[in-house]
């Protein structure tokens, strides 16, 4: 049967405006808010959005305001009811959110020099799991159910496997499935032997301690997958989002990258290409989540 680890608690706003650098906009009352998903402690990350959202206010010439959403499917909402007007996003949530709200694809993270990852299947070294067939029975967290690297793509090597044929088939194969709320918090269930394996991105464990990620390893990997998107509601004013877009690629610049870290920790941003997320779309049709 598939639940939750925990209670997800809805954090309340986050962020500050400051003096403006960058010449206003003629409505001196716009305000730009982001939506940013918990795939780490949502404590630190809120720290994290108050300095990156005061910097991107001197930045743009309008204030920035940002908030944690309980996971993708919050952000979506609050990007279709105008309570968010840009989000970060996962592949898979993004092309979801592409076909309800017509959502656009501004920027997409680079990592080691590519704007791509892979989902991994992580279990403990002690634990004796050396293959996916050895999960049987047993209980796994995932990240989100609508997060690519967090479910879909690591419950897809099950099915190249030959283990479950479909996504209903998981909770026959393993013991209990697992929605954690976020990459940190699947993998320290994991790691603290609350579950037995983790679906989560290939660079989940570097959020363990380094004690615990000498303590775990990985058993399967997927096929690449388009990195994390960042996104806008298509009714956000063109100058706003244009002027978001050139802050953000400003953060590539050797000065500024320093402040990557308050983003998730990408190496930076490249400009975000639709049709990268085609094989996210065809998955997602395979899976029953697109029409």
């Amino acid at each position: 049967m598939t639940t939750g680890l925990n209670r997800r608690t809805f954090l309340a706003l986050a962020g500050a405006s400051s003096l403006f650098v960058a010449p206003p906009l003629a409505a001196q009352d716009i305000t730009l808010r982001i939506a940013f998903i918990p795939q780490e402690n949502p404590e630190k990350l809120l720290g994290d959005i108050e300095a990156i959202t005061g910097w991107l206010t001197e930045q743009i010439g309008a204030a920035v305001e940002g908030f944690v959403s309980i996971d993708h499917a919050a952000a979506v909402e609050a990007l279709r009811n105008g309570d968010a007007d840009i989000s970060f996003m996962g592949a898979l949530p993004f092309v979801l959110a592409e076909a309800e709200i017509n959502a656009i694809p501004l920027l997409s993270e680079v990592y080691r020099g590519a704007p791509n990852y892979t989902g991994r299947v992580f279990v403990r070294r002690d634990a004796g799991i050396k293959s996916l067939a050895d999960l049987r029975g047993r209980d796994i967290a995932f990240a989100d159910p609508i997060s690519e690297s967090g479910y879909l793509y690591p419950l897809s090597e099950f099915e190249r496997a030959g283990l479950i044929d479909r996504p209903e088939a998981a909770d026959a194969f393993f013991g209990r499935v697992f929605f954690a709320g976020g990459y940190q918090q699947a993998m320290q269930a994991m790691a603290e032997g609350l579950v037995d394996a983790a679906g989560a991105s290939q660079y989940a464990d570097l959020l363990l301690t380094p004690e615990q990620q000498a303590q775990v390893t990985w058993i399967a990997e997927s096929e690449a997958i388009p990195s994390h998107v960042v996104i806008a509601r298509p009714g956000l004013d063109a100058s706003l989002r244009t002027r978001f877009v050139d802050a953000m690629m400003l953060l590539n610049k050797p000065e500024h990258r320093d402040k990557l870290r308050f983003l998730y920790g990408p190496d930076g941003y490249v400009r975000a290409d639709p049709a990268a997320y085609e094989r996210v779309r065809d998955l997602a049709r395979q899976y029953g989540l697109l029409k």
